[in-house]
């Protein structure tokens, strides 16, 4: 069973192929559509078809028309308004004639029959450019920091000069009074003085009172 189900997988495998290329890469473009490449019946009808599509690098024009009646030229842009055919760029008169782009811009194309190109059987085709391999611009880098000054050497101040003060007096100690011999101290002036002037006030005190009496 598993066997007789093999060629289903390989075509639905090939099918997916199919799709994801057609998805990825280029496309055929079929030139006026059911019509293809012949006299229009308005006036404008192959550039119209042309504005609808839009056309990139790798696309490939196939034009079908009768090779024996018709052809394809590829011309200027002048050559195009004037319908000029004597000087192409190329001339293709196969029928089938498959055209790719190999890069952006304007494509101008005649029919090989001047009658016909005067009755618009004439085509304009716009590529678009290719901006999938547009390089990104990095940010510039950062400004290089300037060096810094080397530090300055600086002089440390002299410590202040210790000014001179006056030593202070040395006090020289009075002599402990010397001791009779019963162990009792001698009576320095100070103290005299003070007993002196109790007894006088005592005295003062004593006068007064008999003056009253």
């Amino acid at each position: 069973m598993a066997h007789n189900l093999k060629p289903f997988y390989a075509l639905g495998l090939f099918s997916l192929l199919l799709l994801l290329v057609q998805r990825g890469g280029a496309y055929e473009f079929k030139v006026g559509g059911s019509n293809g490449w012949t006299i229009p019946n308005n006036s404008n009808a192959l550039n119209q078809w042309a504005e609808s599509s839009r056309f990139k690098i790798g696309d490939t024009l196939l034009f079908v028309y009768p090779a024996d009646k018709d052809a394809v030229v590829q011309v200027n842009k002048d050559d195009y308004t004037n319908c000029n055919t004597a000087n192409p760029i190329a001339k293709y008169a196969d029928g089938h004639t498959e055209f790719k782009f190999k890069q952006s811009g304007p494509y101008y194309f005649i029919s090989g029959i001047k009658d016909n190109c005067l009755k618009n059987e004439k085509l304009v085709v716009v590529v678009l450019a290719d901006r999938s391999n547009k390089t990104s611009t990095s940010p510039p880098p950062p400004p290089a920091a300037s060096p810094s000054p080397p530090p300055t050497k600086t002089t440390p101040s002299p410590a202040p000069a210790a000014e001179n003060y006056p030593s202070p007096p040395q006090m020289t100690p009075s002599p402990e009074p010397a001791a009779d011999g019963g162990g009792k101290h001698k009576k320095n002036g100070a103290t005299s003085a003070v007993a002196s002037f109790i007894g006088s006030i005592g005295a003062f005190l004593g006068s007064s009172l008999l003056l009253v009496l």
